[in-house]
């Protein structure tokens, strides 16, 4: 039987700070899957690639991961698993001020996509790979994710904070434009990820039209 995303989500050690990114540590396989996935494109990789690039021999890269596919639902189960946790820290720090907790959303994912900009790339092109299972879960955590989002926009209406006469795109654009970090980032540019986050904050504001 095909293993699910649950199955095969990566044990990853608790998150201590949700600003941190120490190092990206997905095991060595996913590594290097991800390395190549990069590289050459999921249906560009073969298993035998995968494997060189681990330092393992196909039979002992099988003896981990099934196939291929399973080795790409993993990686993008550990991304959108860490996005999540790192967000529900934020709001938490953020507390009962839905404009903090705009800002701290908004901090949070280009925090992410350009502390892991390989693994949120993969994310977001390679779900065309996955399989309708694993698409179908992939895209429901997605929407878990932009959900989220939904609700401070919402509840900033309510309260009379946000102006926008039309909050479903306007999260649209907000999570578009901090997701886009990932492609275009250089660590070695004029610009620290906390200064990107900044910026974007006050980009998000105004597409929301804060009070």
């Amino acid at each position: 039987m095909a293993k699910t995303a649950a199955d095969l989500a990566v044990p990853r050690p608790p998150i201590e700070y949700w600003r941190r990114y120490v190092h990206d540590d997905l095991p060595p396989i996913l590594h290097g899957a991800l390395a190549c996935f990069v590289e050459k494109g999921f249906h560009g990789t073969s298993i035998r690639q995968i494997a060189e690039r681990s330092g393992l021999s196909v039979p002992g890269l099988y003896h981990h991961y099934e196939s291929k596919h399973a080795l790409l639902v993993a990686i993008m189960q550990d991304a959108m698993t860490d996005l999540w946790e790192r967000t529900q820290m934020a709001l938490v720090e953020a507390g009962d001020s839905v404009l903090r907790q705009l800002q701290l959303y908004i901090e949070c994912l280009v925090l992410f996509h350009a502390s892991r900009p390989a693994v949120a790339s993969t994310t977001i092109t390679e779900t065309r790979s996955l399989n309708p299972q694993a698409r179908s879960h992939h895209i429901s955590l997605r929407d878990r994710q932009h959900k989220a989002l939904d609700d401070i926009v919402d509840a900033g209406i309510a309260q009379g904070l946000f102006g926008t006469a039309h909050p479903r795109e306007a999260t649209t654009a907000v999570i578009t434009m901090c997701t886009g970090v990932s492609q275009w980032f250089n660590p070695a540019g004029e610009l620290t990820p906390t200064e990107v986050a900044a910026r974007y904050q006050h980009f998000a504001t105004r597409i929301v039209d804060a009070a």
